[in-house]
């Protein structure tokens, strides 16, 4: 690697792995921090339920890290298998929660060198630099993970630190 490609190096796939999982497990916290009975029902001015806020970030990894890998942008419908994509329980949400995590596990060391900048049309709509949609991944889910920390507030619940990822 030349001297000045390292030099301009911010973080290494391995640190924004670190840092994107670090989300993921503060957004799990979240998840677990909702009374069952308001995980799937409690809305503010019109906004979605957080199970359902929770199930657009899992679509958007698991489909989204195989997008990263392999440019194929699948439907999560397409790779699910027979895990619940309607979950109904606390469990059931975290479950599949748990599963996308192992397959951004699984998925990110097959990454090609050199594919963070190669431009793509992510889920056939959204073009840009590969890197920029993993960020934008993160993006979303502290996007919405700050709505359901407003939903804990209002049911008088502390959320979780958002630093201590």
């Amino acid at each position: 690697m030349k001297e000045e490609t390292i030099a301009s190096v911010i973080i290494t796939p391995e640190e924004l792995l670190e840092h994107w999982q670090g989300h993921r497990k503060l957004t799990r916290r979240t998840i677990e921090a909702f009374p069952d009975d308001k995980l799937f029902t409690f809305s503010i001015g019109g906004m979605r339920p957080f199970s359902e806020l929770a199930m657009e970030m899992i679509k958007i990894a698991a489909s989204g890290i195989r997008g990263v890998v392999t440019g194929n942008w699948q439907d999560f419908s397409e790779i699910e298998g027979d895990l619940p994509t309607s979950p109904k329980t606390k469990e059931e949400l975290l479950k599949l929660w748990d599963w996308t995590t192992e397959q951004i596990n699984e998925f990110w060391p097959q990454i090609p060198a050199g594919r963070l900048q190669e431009n793509d049309v992510a889920f056939g709509q959204y073009e840009g630099k590969v890197w920029w949609h993993l960020f934008y991944f993160v993006d979303n889910e502290i996007h919405h993970r700050g709505q359901g920390y407003v939903y804990l507030r209002t049911l008088g619940i502390e959320p979780p630190y958002f630093w201590e990822r």
